[in-house]
């Protein structure tokens, strides 16, 4: 008896319904109100609205404030975004202007 091919294109329609509906919660770790932490906080909330409305938890978390959650996630370099959920963890060190490297590594978006 022969086996039947799997519908592909059902399996890939069904994953990526499962990855929209998905929430994000991503940590934005700034100095102070510095030029690059104001923009990381501007682009990473335009990314947000365009891209993940409604299903996106962004905490902006200024280290000078709050330097023991900073630490504990060990942050060296700031801004860093951590993205937290969905798994694999990923960070995201700079101004995070690039949207399409951003989009890329939230998987977000297709091969570049």
């Amino acid at each position: 008896m022969k086996k039947e091919p799997k519908d592909r294109t059902a399996e890939f329609e069904r994953a990526l319904k499962v990855k929209e509906g998905q929430k994000f919660v991503l940590r934005l770790y700034v100095s102070g109100s510095t030029p690059k932490s104001i923009a990381a906080i501007q682009n990473i909330r335009k990314i947000c609205e365009e891209h993940l409305k409604g299903r996106c938890d962004l905490e902006v978390i200024d280290i000078y404030q709050q330097p023991t959650l900073a630490k504990g996630e060990q942050v060296v370099a700031v801004p860093t975004l951590i993205k937290k959920l969905p798994l694999p963890l990923r960070r995201f060190i700079g101004n995070l202007a690039d949207e399409e490297r951003i989009l890329f590594g939230l998987d977000l978006k297709a091969e570049r």
